[in-house]
């Protein structure tokens, strides 16, 4: 389970809980909550579902069919929004928190050590729902608020806070199709006008042969690629080095997918990088850039945003949701 700083420290009653029913069971198929009522089984499950939506969901009817508390359910919702990247489904959490902002009973909450911690989450999610709306003063007042509230959730802020200047100053780039880069295995420079040529969009996969994240997500990466090229978008997977050994790898990983790997795998320059223009700082990265050369979206796989403008470049996507990872 990826746990952010947040999530962690949020989740730390919950955790602990379920650590403390898992303690003494020896065997692997002994039911952890045989010991636990109804009620703490089902809210201890629901706090530690990571499963897909269906058995998240399923938890947490079983949770309140069982007597646990809408706020314990909303709790629990939140925790697992977080863990799975969900910025979305957090910013349409904000009017229930909203609701129950005044009549929140700390010695009923699963998670939270303090009241200023539930408020602090309240103004978090005030700041995702900016965020989503790019809307910077309030991003801005929102997650100081936040920050002032609980500031040692400081690094869980700051990957939202990168989020809003990431998109500021991704406005400001244009991308050059006529720009070369050499293959991977070798032959001419090719350029991004060829590859794009009159598709609707370009997605631009930065990745590493030496990071065991990108390595891992291959398969996921190869379903995505063919599902976006049958949808008119164009694919380029690019390394930002290139010496011999990280070439060798290279080679060895995009093997794996097969005689005819999806898209165009290129080497970033070694002066005027795209890296650098795209302000990459780590791999894996999607950039999605449109016919006309700006940029719709710039960071992690996982992120909701990628969806979004995938799907408003080519609606029929939504039929067969990309697995980017």
């Amino acid at each position: 389970m990826k746990l952010s700083g947040f999530v962690r420290t949020l989740a730390a009653l919950a955790i602990v809980a379920v650590a403390c029913a898992d303690e003494g069971h020896d065997k692997p198929d002994e039911d952890p909550y045989a010991n636990l009522s109804p009620k703490r089984a089902a809210l201890e499950q629901m706090l530690s579902e990571r499963g897909d939506t269906g058995a998240f969901e399923a938890a947490i009817k079983k949770a309140r069919d069982a007597g646990v508390s809408e706020q314990g359910i909303l709790e629990a919702r939140f925790l697992y929004h977080v863990d799975q990247r969900e910025d979305a489904k957090l910013a349409a959490l904000l009017p229930e928190f909203l609701k129950r902002k005044d009549s929140f009973k700390l010695e009923d909450s699963e998670i939270f050590a303090v009241r200023e911690d539930w408020l602090a989450v309240i103004e978090y999610v005030q700041a995702i729902a900016d965020l989503e709306k790019k809307d910077k003063d309030g991003f801005k007042k929102h997650i100081t608020e936040a920050f002032w509230l609980s500031p040692r959730q400081a690094a869980a802020f700051a990957p939202h806070i990168d989020r809003m200047r990431m998109d500021e100053a991704m406005r400001a780039v244009k991308i050059d199709f006529s720009a070369k880069f050499d293959s991977i295995f070798g032959g001419d420079p090719v350029a991004l006008s060829s590859i794009m040529g009159k598709k609707k969009a370009l997605l631009i996969h930065l990745w590493s042969p030496w990071s065991r994240e990108c390595e891992d997500a291959m398969p996921d990466f190869k379903t995505t690629a063919n599902q976006l090229l049958k949808n008119d978008i164009a694919v380029v997977s690019l390394m930002a080095d290139a010496d011999a050994d990280q070439l060798k790898d290279a080679k060895r990983i995009v093997a794996t997918l097969g005689e005819k790997p999806p898209g165009a795998w290129l080497i970033d320059r070694e002066s005027d990088t795209l890296s650098r223009l795209l302000r990459i700082q780590s791999v894996p990265a999607m950039v999605l850039i449109s016919a006309d050369g700006k940029v719709l979206f710039n960071g992690h796989p996982t992120e909701d945003h990628l969806r979004e403008e995938l799907y408003k470049v080519a609606p029929a996507l939504k039929q067969a949701p990309p697995k980017a990872k």
